[in-house]
């Protein structure tokens, strides 16, 4: 699957704010590459990473006093909407770089095309979660690759250490998955596993791990929402929830941004929540962490599932295939085979 520019329809987290300063900062969407940086007022802008000029990257040149983004290579200056000047031919027109819209939030830096609505940036976490924190992780292996192995726990007791069951419990493991026509919802109920962590979170012997998860395609995004139950039924008081946001940088590698939210169904243990929140959150990182860790040993694993043996399990991935073809990348369907007749018409 060849990247495509049409993706920058959807917005993506692409940077931690705290992360674009006073100097320009290259990132990478889809095979192409974006110059953010800071106008005289503090926004956060966004154009393509090539001078009109002679592609010189203008994230290798500085930001004026006035805001302006000037070009390394011969001083060529832009606003925050792609407006430029040549220093040394100030009569020369068409000086434009490509601009980019870009909206800060969740502490991100979210990156869209200019004429996408605001209303479109995804909505995460809301209600009683206490927010605990982002990551950012690189996976070497292409979008196709990463997605696929956060649609499944199957690899759960040989990839991770710590969340869900042992390879010994995998015939106790409780499965459901649901296709719809625009995402993906799946649930897992198994046996956890002792984990020392797991006790910053009241989690104990004996517990049962839940995790329910819903997959998006604008952009490619999944909720984790993961909990646990006594012996009993009885819910234990945390409830972890970590949103995904699945970005393709190049044909090879995709960055996964991480945020990690938490809240408790006991009403006494709300002011623990800030404290708690961290814990989940170095809990999501360990278990990203794992994934990132193994998921180049899979790289060339093909796009098209052909020929290989699906389990259940794996119901999700050729349903999720689809809707990304269809909502994320916006290319057609392949138009239906026309039935064939014999010689008498049926």
């Amino acid at each position: 699957m060849e990247p495509t520019p049409d993706v920058v329809r959807h917005f993506h987290p692409v940077l931690p704010s705290r992360q674009l300063r006073r100097q320009p900062v290259r990132v990478e969407l889809a095979g192409h590459a974006y110059a953010l940086f800071r106008d005289a007022s503090g926004k956060a802008a966004a154009l393509s990473d090539a001078c009109p000029h002679r592609f010189a990257p203008l994230s290798k040149g500085l930001v004026t006093k006035e805001g302006q983004l000037q070009c390394p290579y011969h001083g060529w200056r832009f606003d925050s909407k792609g407006h430029g000047t040549n220093p040394s031919q100030p009569e020369l027109r068409h000086c434009e770089a490509k601009s980019f819209q870009v909206v800060e939030r969740h502490g991100y830096l979210w990156l869209a095309h200019a004429d996408t609505p605001e209303s479109a940036m995804p909505e995460l976490a809301s209600g009683d979660y206490v927010f605990g924190g982002t990551f950012s992780t690189l996976f070497q292996a292409p979008l196709h690759v990463a997605l696929d192995n956060f649609s499944e726990d199957e690899h759960t007791p040989f990839v991770h250490t710590r969340l869900g069951w042992s390879g010994s419990q995998a015939g106790a493991v409780e499965f459901e998955a649901h296709n719809h026509d625009d995402h993906t919802e799946v649930h897992y109920r198994a046996p956890q596993r002792p984990a020392p962590i797991m006790r910053l979170l009241a989690v104990g012997k004996g517990d049962f791990f839940l995790n329910d998860w819903v997959t998006r395609f604008d952009p490619v995004r999944s909720v984790y929402t993961v909990s646990w139950i006594q012996p009993s039924g009885a819910p234990r008081p945390f409830i972890t929830q970590a949103h995904i946001f699945f970005v393709p940088e190049t044909a090879r590698t995709t960055r996964l941004h991480v945020f990690s939210f938490l809240r408790t169904t006991v009403p006494a243990l709300r002011p623990l929540l800030p404290v708690a929140a961290k814990a989940a959150l170095g809990l999501t990182w360990w278990e990203v962490r794992d994934d990132a860790r193994f998921i180049s040993t899979v790289a060339d694993t093909p796009y098209s599932h052909k020929g290989m043996r699906l389990d259940k399990y794996d119901k999700p991935l050729v349903h999720q295939r689809k809707l990304m073809e269809r909502i994320y990348y916006a290319h057609p369907p392949e138009p239906a085979l026309p039935q064939v007749r014999d010689a008498t018409g049926t």
